[in-house]
């Protein structure tokens, strides 16, 4: 990300039961293992949408169904002690193939070629604050969709 500029991402959730896909990475700054649903940044002149139908066919070669706009999340953040600043549009989707739902890890790949493991994380850990889910305020709008959703 250049500094002090905004980037545009799109990251999407997809559920298994009780947990969701995430990455997790460590900020060395704060000594801190957090985690991310999959996706990244915006090309000019791509729709968000198809953002993350890319993403999800780069990092995993996977592709997915039923993509549903959940909300926008403004994330102001420090990480690896730089700050840096996302407009979050944040999807949920499902997988065409049934069998990553099996899978306790996932392999994946970023652009760059470096590695990365995806696993089925138990949404319980990040309200508890056993484990720490990013961007802030995702857990609130993932709560507030399921709320419309029941009733």
């Amino acid at each position: 990300m250049k500094r002090g500029q905004i980037r545009p991402i799109a990251i999407c959730v997809f559920r298994n039961g009780e947990s969701i896909l995430v990455f997790e990475g460590y900020d060395p700054v704060k000594d801190e293992t957090y985690y991310r649903p999959l996706g990244g940044g915006i090309e000019f002149g791509e729709h968000s949408r198809e953002c993350i139908a890319r993403e999800i066919r780069e990092e995993l070669g996977a592709e997915i169904k039923d993509l549903t706009y959940v909300g926008m999340i403004e994330n102001v953040f420090i990480c690896d002690g730089q700050p840096g600043h996302e407009i979050v549009l944040v999807y949920e989707a499902n997988f065409v193939e049934q069998r990553l739902y099996d899978r306790k890890v996932i392999k994946g790949q970023e652009d760059d070629g470096s590695e990365f493991i995806a696993l089925w994380k138990p949404v319980d850990e990040f309200r508890s604050g056993t484990a720490r889910l990013y961007p802030e305020g995702l857990l609130d709008l993932l709560d507030r969709e399921a709320t419309v959703l029941i009733e």
